[in-house]
């Protein structure tokens, strides 16, 4: 994805026309890319970071309980800026012919650096277990990879996302495909990814 410009610290966040570019993943998944949705990202970025209620979660792992390794904050309501709730509703109207629902919560990850990371998993908490659904990821900050793989095993697909891009996933992908982001030993910077989601969708 594109690199961060200097003029996105001072630029108000904007949003581009929405023209995402589809790739077909196979077993009915698919997902869209569009590079730089949101100009002014970086800036969005900083107030994010200094404004979100961000909290730690520990969560159980075999028989330890451990720290899950970023940030979350998540919104079944209304959203901390004006920028991302015009995100949510673009999103529902472009895609409202296949989705036939709108996006209605966003949860934000706070990856702080190469030690904070996600495990392979699918959003199948809810209806994405058994339905076809949509997660739609807007990225600010410094990129990081998000990896996507088929279930079972396959060939792994990777994604640079940071500095406003939007991934959007489609179909059958939270079935039957995984994603992660995972630790880096390189020295990255930081980044927030916000999912928006519909409904019962986890």
């Amino acid at each position: 994805m594109r690199q961060g410009s200097l003029f996105d610290l001072d630029a108000e966040p904007e949003l581009a026309p929405l023209a995402p570019r589809r790739t077909e993943l196979g077993h009915g998944a698919w997902i869209d890319v569009q590079p730089g949705w949101l100009a002014g990202a970086d800036a969005l970025f900083d107030r994010l970071v200094d404004e979100v209620p961000w909290r730690a979660e520990r969560r159980q792992m075999y028989d330890a309980v451990v720290d899950v390794p970023r940030l979350l904050c998540f919104y079944s309501g209304a959203l901390p800026f004006d920028v991302l709730a015009t995100a949510r509703d673009v999103l529902s109207n472009h895609y409202l012919a296949e989705l036939n629902e709108p996006f209605t919560t966003a949860g934000l990850c706070y990856y702080r650096d190469g030690r904070d990371s996600v495990a392979w998993h699918g959003d199948t908490i809810g209806r994405g277990q058994t339905e076809d659904t949509m997660v739609a990821i807007l990225s600010v900050g410094t990129p990081r990879a998000l990896l996507l793989r088929p279930r079972g095993g396959g060939e792994t697909h990777k994604y640079a996302l940071g500095h406003g891009d939007l991934l959007v996933m489609g179909g059958s992908c939270q079935r039957t495909w995984e994603h992660a982001v995972p630790k880096t030993s390189k020295v990255v910077g930081p980044r927030i990814s916000v999912q928006f989601r519909p409904r019962g969708v986890r």
